[in-house]
């Protein structure tokens, strides 16, 4: 069973599309799509990213931005970000936004289990441990340890953190797949994981795939979104 893995998508479906065509040459197509939240917010294609998922039966929670997205659906506001150029980019996400989306966004939960090939996988936004939870690939094997003993699964899957790994720690398999549609290593390039499951074996691979970063570019133009975000795209790093 093939697996495709991603997180943190914001809203950018060129990096979809790239990620579409790179795996389009694969002789097995994937039997089914993991995204551990962050749809939305920052690339200005949430509904397009929204249908990608739903055309594809992606398995999909909710992120923290999406969470914030929620807030506004419901009339409420958030004391965080200050920034007001983040603002703008959760407004905007907002407003664009089709009942069909809000609908989606809505029926989403914080994690989910899943029971694919008779192993037990958990998607996780930020950890087991707290959605918000930041793990990065050079963070301490002993806190992975410590998060296999709060989950019975034999496979967790994380994002937020924009930082791909694979680490097997105490009989537990920790995948993050990376951002698919905003790094912030400096390499704007997609990032996602495949994950192979067999009575024998659990295989991960992790990618780097690059996508035409001008087309979030001149949209973000197009909607007169503030120019700071065009540069984060074209250099793969967060400025603010």
């Amino acid at each position: 069973m093939r697996i495709l893995l991603l997180s943190d998508i914001h809203g950018n479906l060129p990096a979809l599309i790239a990620i579409d065509r790179f795996f389009a040459d694969f002789t097995d197509p994937f039997d089914a799509i993991c995204n551990c939240g962050d749809s939305t917010v920052y690339a200005p294609f949430p509904n397009e990213t929204i249908q990608w998922l739903q055309d594809r039966k992606a398995y999909s929670i909710l992120g923290n931005t999406d969470h914030k997205v929620i807030t506004l659906l419901q009339g409420e506001t958030f004391k965080k970000p200050h920034d007001e150029e983040k603002r703008i980019m959760y407004r905007s996400t907002v407003l664009a936004l089709n009942a069909q989306s809000k609908e989606y966004l809505l029926s989403l939960e914080n994690s989910q289990i899943l029971n694919l090939e008779g192993s037990a996988i958990g998607l996780f936004h930020g950890s087991p441990d707290h959605p918000r939870e930041l793990l990065f690939a050079d963070t301490p094997d002993s806190r992975f340890q410590e998060l296999s003993q709060l989950s019975s699964c034999q496979i967790v899957i994380t994002g937020h953190s924009h930082s791909p790994y694979h680490k097997h720690i105490h009989g537990t398999h920790f995948i993050n797949p990376g951002s698919a549609g905003r790094m912030f290593d400096g390499n704007p390039s997609a990032s996602c994981a495949t994950l192979t499951l067999s009575q024998q074996d659990i295989q991960v691979d992790l990618h780097r795939i690059p996508y035409p970063v001008e087309e979030v570019v001149t949209a973000l133009q197009q909607q007169h979104l503030p120019e700071i975000y065009t540069e984060m795209f074209r250099q793969g790093r967060k400025l603010n």
